[in-house]
């Protein structure tokens, strides 16, 4: 399996497009089969079904708007009994919120959802424990959740977010894509991440923006002027011309400080000299 693992990573890269699947007889190799209905192809703005009920890592009933309305929240759709790709999904996850001065609980949600209905809430609690062990802060033991879900729930998730995944009955395994997505306080697909590896500067931005400012810091806001998300990439670039305007704008409010300031020594100059000479 480490030949489609590889295939995985590299078409979990970018994003992927809706592929025709290939018929039962077709001579395409298997690992390629399964590329073609994998993928995560981007929902902007469309809202997810918060009504969908699964359970948590305790094994109690919830629905998934019982995790928004407050906070923006990073979504992850993996398998709790996933040899390969879902730890390097959520080790990168990890990463990069240990990296973050944002902190899960206090400005932000995050959700692991299985895409496996066989998986038990046991399971997903005994991954919860370790992924609140090793990030570490306090805030983050109540809102960083584990859902697991009958079919009925996992399948209109995966179709509203766009995560295309197969199931491999040779190897008793799936193949999906890798990825994460964050979504605003109200269930809106904001911005997608692809890969096992998220620039810090990349999801807090995301996150900012989908908490529409309520999060984060002035350098942030000024950041966004100068950065935007890039569909095609899934990453924030740099906008040249955003850039130079606000460069432009810098510039001239400090030309404008500056002059304001040579005046105003001035003005005082010049009343202290006609003071003296009066005196």
């Amino acid at each position: 399996m480490t030949a489609l693992l590889l295939l995985l990573l590299l078409g979990a890269a970018l994003p992927v497009h809706a592929h025709p699947v290939a018929p039962a007889d077709s001579a395409s190799p298997p690992a390629l089969t399964w590329l073609s209905q994998v993928g995560l192809d981007q929902h902007v703005s469309e809202f997810i079904p918060l009504d969908l009920p699964f359970a948590d890592e305790t094994g109690k009933p919830v629905l998934l708007r019982d995790y928004f309305g407050s906070k923006p929240v990073i979504l992850t759709l993996v398998y709790y009994d996933c040899p390969n790709l879902c730890t390097l999904v959520l080790d990168g996850l990890l990463r990069t919120l240990r990296t973050l001065s944002l902190s899960v609980g206090q400005d932000f949600h995050v959700l692991t959802v299985s895409i496996n209905p066989d998986n038990p809430a046991s399971l997903a609690a005994v991954k919860q424990a370790h992924y609140l062990r090793e990030y570490g802060r306090a805030s983050a033991a109540q809102d960083w959740h584990f859902l697991t879900g009958p079919p009925e729930s996992i399948q209109p998730l995966t179709q509203a977010v766009g995560f295309r995944y197969t199931y491999d009955a040779v190897h008793k395994e799936y193949a999906h894509a890798a990825g994460l997505i964050v979504l605003t306080p109200q269930g809106q697909l904001a911005r997608y991440f692809y890969g096992v590896e998220y620039a810090p500067r990349d999801v807090r931005l995301a996150l900012v923006e989908a908490a529409q400012y309520k999060i984060g810091s002035p350098i942030d806001q000024l950041l966004l002027l100068c950065y935007h998300y890039d569909p095609q990439s899934g990453a924030y670039t740099l906008g040249v011309l955003r850039a130079l305007r606000l460069a432009g704008i810098v510039t001239i409010v400090a030309l404008g400080t500056g002059v304001g300031i040579m005046v105003h020594r001035e003005r005082r100059r010049r009343v202290s000299t006609e003071r003296e000479a009066r005196g």
